[in-house]
């Protein structure tokens, strides 16, 4: 079916639902940010393969709402479909609230898929409809499941078991301390639904979702069992032998019947649980609403966790260094282009020790493409990199050890003076930001403004977030915390890994971002009786291009620093490189 008729054969099945509209989001049960083909709804509905947006479908009419990251592609892969672009953000724009009330008439309902709603999404919803007069219906079948004859089956990759000598601490520990949790909180079970808090909590991963090694689950821990719930094929004799004892296996579609048995108080983490979970609990049962705790336990590292992120950083900067070189000396030659690069970089990944697959789809961004934030080369859109002008690389790798993402922009010619300058206070924020002490409960909302200084005395900005949290082995992004001005002000903590990645763009010339990775850590010698003091430790390891840094525009601190980065790096990489490259890392790393 072409997506007309796909959206012909939707209103047949919102009549016989008694809805007069019906919301796709670009989500799962599990409030996914990356979603198996299983469960791209959105895109199979629309047409649109943009990663973000929604779909709201009326009788008449049907909408998506997308970013400015999409807005040239979703107006091409939404022609002849007939769903409108709404792009967000952009002036006399409604809201989907706004518009499907405006469509809508008092009483009339828009039916949802609860398991595709977050609690809190859920009642943000609700209520802004309800001030409006329609009414928001939950469906317990999914409409496009219905329609979707060709679609995919959920993934049946064996479920991966990590041993304690990578996650440094055991599953019987993890639940031990969750339960002392629900136990301060007079809580008697608590409901998991994210999938990186249940991979965390039990010390298992999968390949159901490209890019995040995760298992698609639910999970039950009370006081006294802990219930999974997933698909039985994909339990092995050793993940049964690692948790026996521990855990119960339940078939996935009986995390409902679990839920109705469910009794007291029950920990539901609103952000990240959907709907259709507290559909099911009984009336008796009464919530606690907060942020998980293992949310907040798996974002702090232990010793074990850093040794691994220290690890694997060294053997993902060797493919760096291994990468760099070789488009240095290939892009003169012709032929090299953003995807092909992109991919001869996950060829010098899966060589090294440890690799699993890589932890994002790479941004390589050549020239005016670097300029896009979230730029994802396409065949339509790709282009061949040039001995000039300027090349941003956003790349990362799963290993079982950790998880990379680093950002390097390199000069492929003879950079300009602006171009220069625009690196260099990029990379003095970057260095104030890696420099900083502060004191113990600060969030990364008080201190972001750090790494925007040198830009803003400039009088420019960047428009994204300077550092997020990042999963051991497991999602690239990962909260509570982050370094932004959005931040919710979860203060930092020694053991969170994030990354640094202060930026500029210039639309339609070049894009910069120097993104490295960094723990927070213990300030001993700046702390006193008074006030603990935290700092960073920088643990990527890749040289930063001396091409494009105006020495002039570094204070004898910022120099020092970036030439300590690169003796470390130089001490870190060389002994695992082959003379040629050695002393092509050596040149890179040079002091000045």
């Amino acid at each position: 079916m072409e997506v007309a008729e796909r959206v012909a054969a939707l209103r047949k099945l919102m009549d016989r639902e008694g809805v007069k509209a019906y919301l796709v989001p670009s989500t799962d049960a599990h409030n996914s940010e990356y979603l198996p083909d299983c469960w791209k709804r959105r895109q199979w509905i629309s047409g649109f393969t943009g990663s973000a947006g929604d779909v709201v479908i009326t009788t008449t009419k049907g909408g998506l709402w997308t970013d400015g990251r999409y807005f040239l592609q979703a107006e091409e892969q939404l022609a002849g479909s007939g769903i409108d672009l709404h792009k967000m953000g952009t002036p006399d724009v409604l809201t989907q609230e706004e518009w499907v009330a405006r469509e809508l008439s008092e009483g009339q309902k828009l039916g949802i898929d609860p398991k595709l709603l977050s609690v809190e999404g859920a009642n943000k919803l609700s209520k802004a409809l309800k001030e409006r007069g329609v009414k928001l219906e939950y469906i317990s079948t999914n409409l496009v499941d219905e329609l979707w004859e060709d679609q995919a089956p959920p993934s049946k990759a064996p479920v991966i078991v990590l041993d304690d000598t990578y996650t440094g601490e055991s599953v019987k520990e993890k639940l031990d301390r969750l339960r002392k949790t629900l136990e301060d909180k007079l809580c008697n079970a608590h409901v998991l639904s994210a999938l990186d808090t249940i991979a965390w909590a039990f010390n298992i991963r999968g390949n159901d979702i490209d890019y995040n090694p995760l298992v698609i689950s639910y999970a039950i821990v009370t006081k006294d069992e802990a219930h999974l719930f997933l698909d039985m094929d994909k339990v092995t004799d050793k993940m049964k032998g690692a948790l026996e004892g521990l855990v119960q296996f339940h078939p996935y579609n009986e995390m409902g019947t679990f839920l109705k048995d469910l009794k007291g108080k029950v920990w539901i983490d609103p952000k990240t649980a959907n709907k259709w979970i507290l559909l099911n609990l009984s009336s008796s049962v009464k919530t606690y609403m907060s942020r998980s705790p293992i949310t907040d336990m798996k974002s702090v590292k232990n010793g074990v966790e850093l040794k691994g992120f220290r690890d694997c950083l060294v053997i993902d900067g060797v493919a760096m260094v291994k990468f760099f070189k070789w488009l240095k000396q290939a892009v003169p030659d012709g032929g090299i282009t953003e995807i092909s690069a992109a991919d001869k970089l996950e060829e010098f990944r899966r060589i090294g020790d440890k690799f699993v697959g890589l932890s994002f789809t790479t941004i390589s961004g050549y020239g005016e493409h670097g300029a896009i934030i979230h730029y994802d080369p396409t065949p339509e859109t790709d282009v061949p990199i040039k001995p000039e002008g300027i090349y941003l690389l956003d790349s990362g790798g799963q290993y079982m050890n950790g998880t990379t993402d680093i950002t390097r922009t390199v000069a492929m010619g003879e950079p300009t003076e602006d171009q220069k300058e625009m690196f260099t206070r990029v990379l003095k924020g970057h260095i104030d930001l890696a420099r900083i002490k502060f004191p113990v409960g600060f969030s990364g909302k008080q201190i972001d403004a750090f790494a925007r200084r040198a830009l803003w005395d400039g009088g420019k900005n960047y428009n994204h977030g300077t550092g997020h949290g990042v999963g051991h082995y497991l999602n690239v992004h990962e909260g509570p915390m982050g370094i932004t001005p959005r931040d919710v002000g979860v203060p930092l903590k020694a053991g969170n890994v994030m990354s640094n990645e202060p930026g500029y763009y210039k639309a339609g010339e070049y894009g910069i971002r120097i993104e490295n990775l960094i723990v927070v850590q213990e300030e001993e010698e700046h702390s006193s009786e008074d006030f603990k003091f935290l700092g960073f430790e920088t643990i990527t390891q890749c040289p930063i291009d001396l091409n494009l840094v105006e020495k002039d525009l570094l204070s004898e601190e910022e120099i020092k620093w970036l030439n300590d980065y690169h003796q470390m790096v130089y001490q870190k990489l060389s002994p695992l490189l082959d003379d040629e490259e050695k002393e092509w890392l050596k040149h890179e790393t040079r002091p000045i």
